[in-house]
């Protein structure tokens, strides 16, 4: 009853919103096949090995998919016996989900009706399914519930604003989450929302944040040095690197940059619009500034010159290209509708941070990164401004920020390890007491 009346409703959704999908599918260039797959929930997985216990990793998009990098190599490397194959809700995450994991079945997450899902599931038949963060459709669970296949959150967090939206349908909350298994999360305060809500303490464990596993340390990797060269950086030049942007970040980096690139003419911005969908917005916005620049995808052949602006116009390269800034600054932290981005990848290249006081998604990441010393937080663009130019201005203060953001990363890692047992524990019980 649940899943007829989920479908009915999910249904007349999609005949009334169907002139403005049918729009959206046009305008962001979305793949109408793609589109009816995770309709019909055609997984395309053939020859399942049969001795071998099959996970079910899922991450939504391209923030996700990076995560589980880290988590499914290390298993797949470590664990002979289990058979890794991974889903993504977008056409975005599942092209960078067929980057990350060659060899490994990649497909795309099936819309939440219950022949979607069912027919996913008969096809991959796991053991266990993992969801990155949260990708919690009500469909899904309880499809999952009536098979019996166990589900599990890994790398968990709820932001304070999420909570008290949960908060207010406490019934709801708990009926909702009490279709996973157990949950491995990032820290002690979502852990104290779920028992509150009713998740019994044995189904939840702290384990910390994978994206501090995940990170590159070293800016000697090739990958860097090729960006290096095609953006034409000069070992005598300042990097400034804007990543994640969010509109109105964009323009405010922009207006900062005019300013201080005339105290500090050796300075280079780089700019790394979070969605695709800005990357016209913002090329026109340095077009109407009059400002030299080059587009990411204009540079397979040729070298930017010295001066020129970069704008990253490609998809899941910022990893490599935090690798190249001297300071960092973190988007969607001063737009108010994101709540901040990942700021671990910069902090661990030894980058001077910044990011606005919007941080919600890494409130405790944000605060433990200040108070090691290896971050400021800004609330305005004259702060923008002003706090790059100070460590423009002082080198002795931008490295040192550096050492200690790497220093906080490296003393945060072990998250992984810590997921991979949680999983064993998982598939060394009977999968029908899991889902029970």
């Amino acid at each position: 009853m649940t899943s007829f009346f989920l479908n009915s409703f999910y249904f007349l959704f999609l005949i009334i919103a169907s002139p403005w999908l049918a729009w959206r599918l046009w305008w962001k260039g979305r793949s109408l096949h793609n589109f009816i797959t995770r309709f019909t929930g055609d997984s395309k997985l053939i020859n399942k090995p049969s001795n071998l216990k099959t996970i079910w990793f899922h991450g939504v998009s391209v923030g996700e998919i990076h995560l589980l990098r880290q988590l499914v190599s290390t298993i797949q490397s470590s664990k002979p016996d289990w058979f890794c194959v991974v889903s993504s809700s977008t056409d975005n995450g599942l092209l960078e989900a067929q980057k990350c994991f060659k060899g490994t079945h990649v497909f795309l997450f099936p819309l939440d009706f219950s022949w979607a899902i069912n027919k996913a599931l008969s096809q991959i038949q796991p053991d266990l399914i993992v969801l990155a963060e949260s990708e919690l459709w009500p469909n899904f669970l309880h499809c999952c519930k009536i098979k019996q296949v166990p589900v599990s959150v890994i790398n968990g967090r709820l932001s304070p604003r999420t909570q008290m939206r949960y908060l207010n349908f406490p019934w709801l909350a708990k009926a909702f989450f009490s279709k996973i298994s157990a949950f491995a999360v990032q820290n002690i305060e979502t852990e104290n929302f779920l028992h509150r809500i009713g998740v019994p303490p044995s189904s939840t464990r702290v384990t910390g944040s994978i994206k501090f596993d995940g990170v590159t340390f070293s800016r000697n990797d090739p990958n860097i040095e090729k960006f290096k060269t095609m953006f034409g950086i000069k070992p005598n030049q300042l990097v400034w690197v804007g990543g994640s942007t969010q509109a109105p970040e964009e323009q405010y980096l922009l207006n900062a940059y005019i300013v201080l690139k005339k105290e500090f003419p050796l300075l280079r911005l780089i700019l790394v619009p979070r969605q695709p969908d800005l990357f016209n917005q913002v090329r026109k916005q340095i077009q109407l500034s009059g400002l030299p620049f080059r587009n990411r995808s204009d540079l397979e052949s040729t070298v930017a010159p010295e001066d020129s602006i970069i704008l990253v116009d490609t998809l899941g390269e910022l990893r490599f290209i935090w690798g190249l800034a001297d300071i960092a600054f973190v988007g969607g932290s001063m737009d108010g509708q994101r709540g901040g981005q990942n700021m671990i990848e910069p902090a661990a290249y030894g980058s001077a941070v910044f990011f606005g006081n919007k941080i919600w998604n890494f409130k405790q990441v944000a605060g433990q990164l200040i108070h090691a010393g290896g971050a400021s937080m800004i609330s305005s663009p004259a702060a923008l401004e002003s706090t790059a130019r100070t460590m423009l201005a002082n080198q002795s203060l931008r490295i040192q920020m550096g050492h200690k953001a790497k220093d906080f990363v490296i003393s945060q890692q072990g998250a992984t390890a810590k997921t991979i047992v949680l999983l064993e524990d998982f598939l060394s019980r009977d999968s029908r007491n899991l889902a029970a």
